[in-house]
């Protein structure tokens, strides 16, 4: 059935398609309001989203060159519990660098004096003796680093490419104090020249916990703060933090600065917009840009879940017993030890060690894929997606059923989320779409509801308009699939029935108004039925008088042979049904019966305010004048050449004649059906 293009316009541009453009437009507006700074909640979903993503792609390859020495739970068993004494720290420092290693990143600071010391533990020794030691056994003691292991340990550590760590705290707890200040060794520079480093919207710490003045002989130091968001998920990790207007650099930064022999950072700025603090673009390094957050985070491209990076006990070095290998590694040391260390969740993992994060960074600098994020980008993106993809997802939902409009915007979402992983994420972008994918989930729920109370409303009218005309079972095919109906006139071909009483008028003079009522609703009642039976739609009752037809509103390619099969079945039905009205003392009833098909109008007709569901046009009339033709033939049914010929042979007709019915200039060959051989005028009725 072809739909006219003006009702294809009006199923789509109605309410629940303005609704959907509303909702389009609130997105937009809230998108422009929101500015510069994503929504907590947006932001939120968007880093769920991302974790999703990471956890598809699963674990990806490390470059190699990021070793962990750890100071684990054998390493403890061996040479005891922690902290150990610095001269065995520059034990360690020793036996990594004699193995090659190229860099050395401490994930510990060291911020006490080592206890342990010969010469703290002189006086002790002599309180329990009672007297002084001799000297020559002082000298003994003191005869390396003045019995001092933390200057063994930064000699050790000077002799080496090291980087210490430390840590920053950022609430004010009175305890800061001027000379703990970090010393990287870092030349920091700003990108344009004009902008002042206090103006920078790096993260800002309170004070910092640094390591013991012996101990910080290392050629940099870095913070190994690792923080996460609002989730307690580390995906953005500071590269850049600012105490007292001064940035510093992280601990992962410095390490691969000083691997790399680099002198210089440089940290880009963005000074389009005029804001209280400058946003940060990213850092460069010698050739490489590494693109940040506006307060100087790198995002984190895991590499994978614990363990994805190699781990060396410090036992096998400080043994030596193993041949290790750590030519040109950046090496990395801290501790797995049950107690010692931090743990952290990543898209990977709950239980991640602060010191493998730090591994990931270093990687990702080495490989130059860390991710990149620009909010002016989202934007771009989100206002393409919410307009044209609302748009198109509005018109899918408005132009399909609920239930198929509702696949088709979950496919919709899915090819969001897909396209996004594909097109950005597996090419170390960030674009969040939670925005545009919540404007298209109120969409879907929003214009589904219209449409489900739209739907209800129509099928409410179909149920209606056409419970008295068609049996239930094509009422119920009608509500499940309306599409097949259509309410505007169309053109068609149909078959047609008309059937009517003989002699009407001299039986309703025999009856009182009471009697014929009951007559005629008991007649009428048997014939509507049989043709309802059929897939016929009763059309209107004209006194005594029935107009049918079949193929409309539901399709029917057999509409001539349903129409000659329902007027047998009317003829047969009467004799029963005047063995009834002869029980009641009513009079016996005969019909006429005239079927045509052809090419007719059909759909609703009349005024604004009262139409029908009918049928028009020639072949109508001729379908009726066949009827009134039974008369002059003493036929009880009449059928068209058309018809005729549309049943296909199903049928036995008897030839009657080639009349010119009233209104027609043409000739037109009527037959009967015939039924054992016999007319359908000889048959009861």
């Amino acid at each position: 059935m072809t739909i006219p293009f003006k009702e294809t316009l009006a199923r789509i541009f109605n309410l629940p398609f303005w609704a959907g453009c509303l909702v389009i437009l609130l997105s937009c507006a809230a998108l422009y309001v929101s500015g510069n700074e994503k929504p907590l909640f947006v932001a939120g979903m968007d880093n769920k989203v991302t974790d999703i993503m990471f956890r598809i792609r699963g674990p990806r390859p490390h470059t190699g060159q990021v070793v962990i020495v750890d100071i684990d739970e054998k390493s403890l068993g061996r040479f005891g519990q922690w902290p150990w004494p610095r001269d065995l720290m520059a034990g360690l420092t020793r036996a990594i660098h004699g193995n090659g290693g190229r860099v050395i990143g401490f994930d510990i600071v060291f911020a006490e004096p080592d206890r342990t010391s010969p010469r703290r533990q002189l006086p002790v020794l002599e309180s329990l003796m009672g007297e002084e030691v001799p000297p020559a056994v002082r000298a003994r003691i003191l005869a390396r680093y003045a019995g001092d292991n933390d200057a063994a340990f930064g000699e050790a550590l000077a002799d080496t490419r090291a980087v210490l760590g430390y840590a920053f705290q950022f609430k004010n707890d009175g305890l800061k104090a001027e000379d703990q200040t970090p010393f990287p060794s870092a030349r920091i520079r700003l990108v344009p020249e004009s902008v002042p480093f206090r103006s920078l919207a790096l993260i800002p710490a309170y004070r910092a916990l640094i390591n013991t003045d012996a101990v910080a002989m290392a050629e940099s130091e870095g913070f190994f703060n690792v923080i996460t968001d609002e989730s307690g998920t580390v995906r953005q990790v500071p590269l850049l933090m600012a105490m007292d207007g001064v940035p510093y650099p992280s601990l992962a930064l410095e390490t691969f600065r000083v691997g790399r022999g680099l002198e210089e950072i440089i940290i880009h700025t963005d000074t389009r917009l005029a804001t209280r603090r400058t946003p940060v673009i990213g850092i460069s390094m010698g050739d490489s840009f590494f693109p940040t957050s506006n307060t100087g985070r790198l995002f984190v491209n895991h590499r994978g879940p614990p363990g994805t990076f190699p781990y060396l006990s410090a036992a096998d070095l400080l043994t030596g017993k193993k041949p290790i290998d750590l030519a040109g590694k950046y090496v990395l040391v801290g501790s797995s030890a049950t107690g010692l260390f931090d743990l952290r969740a990543t898209p990977f993992s709950s239980t991640m060690p602060g010191i493998e994060i730090n591994a990931n960074i270093i990687d990702n600098l080495i490989q130059k894929d860390p991710f990149a994020y620009d909010r002016y980008t989202e934007i771009g993106i989100t206002y393409l997606l919410v307009i044209s993809g609302g748009f198109v997802l509005t018109l899918i939902l408005c132009r399909l059923s609920p239930v198929a409009g509702s696949l088709g915007a979950f496919g919709f979402l899915g090819a969001v989320f897909w396209g996004n992983y594909y097109f950005f994420f597996l090419n170390n972008r960030q674009v969040g779409l939670t925005h545009a994918a919540a404007t298209y989930v109120l969409i879907l729920v929003l214009v589904s509801v219209l449409n489900y109370v739209r739907e209800g409303r129509a099928k409410r009218y179909i149920q209606k308009a056409f419970s008295h005309y068609l049996a239930p079972d094509v009422v119920s095919s009608l509500i499940k699939q309306p599409g097949k109906l259509t309410l505007s006139g169309e053109q068609k071909e149909l078959t047609v029935l008309f059937s009517d009483i003989r002699d009407f008028t001299s039986i309703s003079e025999k009856m009182d108004s009471s009697t014929l009522g009951r007559f005629m609703n008991r007649y009428l009642t048997r014939m509507s039925r049989i043709i309802m039976d059929n897939g016929g739609t009763v059309d209107k009752f004209i006194g005594d008088a029935i107009m049918a037809f079949w193929g409309a509103p539901k399709d029917e390619p057999d509409h001539a042979g349903k129409a000659v099969e329902t007027a047998l079945a009317m003829i047969k039905s009467l004799e029963d049904l005047n063995l009834e009205f002869a029980s009641l003392g009513l009079p016996r009833v005969r019909i006429g019966v005239g079927i045509n098909t052809g090419i007719v109008s059909v759909g609703n007709f009349g005024s604004q305010d009262r139409f029908d569901y009918t049928v028009m046009g020639d072949n109508v009339n001729l379908a009726s004048r066949l009827e009134g033709t039974n008369k002059t033939y003493g036929t009880v049914i009449l059928v068209s050449q058309a018809t005729k010929a549309a049943v296909d042979g199903r049928f036995e007709f008897g030839y009657v004649d080639e009349v010119r019915v009233k209104g027609k200039e043409i000739p037109v060959k009527i037959y009967t059906p015939m039924v054992g051989g016999k007319g359908a005028d000889q048959l009861p009725g």
